[in-house]
């Protein structure tokens, strides 16, 4: 057996988030609605008459599943090849997606995701340069 290569794993955890936040937007422009409505009013503007709130939590879907299974050109690049990047981003996309009524359940994908980047991130592993591949043993770190 093998070891968990755990940045494998949250890429998985992260692309399904994205998946499901992409949804949850796009239902949101059918049926608006922000989570924390049962407390207050005043985050209605987010969603209705224009929809900010979805727009962002699509733009950010986008940008998850384009950065976990990145297009020839931009893997390998820093910004790739970074944990930390990602441990700024994703916690915002678990925020962008938690106010929305639809998006609730990737923001708990993400942030199940973003504890499985920082376990990583601790343990030192590094994101290979070609996508889904294993490190070299001189990347990995024992």
């Amino acid at each position: 057996m093998g070891r968990l290569i755990k940045n494998h794993w949250a890429r998985l955890i992260i692309l399904t988030a994205s998946a499901y936040q992409i949804g949850g937007a796009i239902e949101g422009f059918i049926w608006p609605k922000v989570f924390w409505d049962f407390m207050t009013d005043n985050l209605n503007g987010a969603v209705n008459p224009i929809p900010v709130l979805q727009i962002l939590n699509l733009i950010m879907g986008f940008v998850g599943i384009a950065w976990e299974w990145p297009l020839k050109y931009f893997a390998g690049s820093l910004p790739h090849r970074s944990i930390e990047f990602r441990l700024i981003l994703y916690p915002l996309s678990a925020l962008l997606s938690m106010l929305l009524y639809q998006g609730t359940d990737p923001a708990m994908y993400y942030l199940i995701g973003v504890g499985v980047y920082f376990w990583a991130y601790s343990e030192g592993e590094v994101v290979c340069t070609e996508p889904w591949t294993l490190p070299k043993r001189s990347e990995y770190k024992v």
